[in-house]
């Protein structure tokens, strides 16, 4: 199982397979053509509410990685599908976020790879 993780406005590679864009909003900036997606999963993206409180202050992390967690449990197809492209192939998500070490995409890429805790 290949997960990428890569900012939306990095350039598109022909080795980031399956290209899938997993925030809520659509990245400023950035045109539908030039993204190059094969799919916008809003579904596994963190609640808003979650996503303001978090506010990518890296000393909330950690609440944000628990809840965010948590949330995931309610995607259970939409997480479904990203996991069996994963199997199938390298599978890159994409994300907005400027901290490339603490950030949703990296929580949703260790949830795909290792499944929900207690499941």
């Amino acid at each position: 199982m290949e997960i990428r993780l890569k900012r939306v406005y990095e350039q598109a590679d022909p080795a980031d397979g399956y290209r899938v864009l997993v925030d809520r909003l659509w990245p400023r900036g950035v045109s539908k053509d030039s993204a190059l997606l094969d799919e916008w999963n809003r579904e596994v993206a963190p609640s808003t509410d979650l996503r303001r409180r978090f506010g990518h202050d890296p000393g909330r992390f950690d609440q944000f990685r628990a809840d965010y967690t948590e949330e995931l449990r309610e995607a259970g197809p939409a997480l479904s599908e990203l996991r069996r492209r994963a199997r199938d192939g390298t599978l890159t998500l994409l994300y907005a976020a400027k901290n490339e070490k603490q950030n949703h995409a990296m929580v949703l890429a260790e949830v795909l790879r290792n499944g929900l805790p207690g499941t």
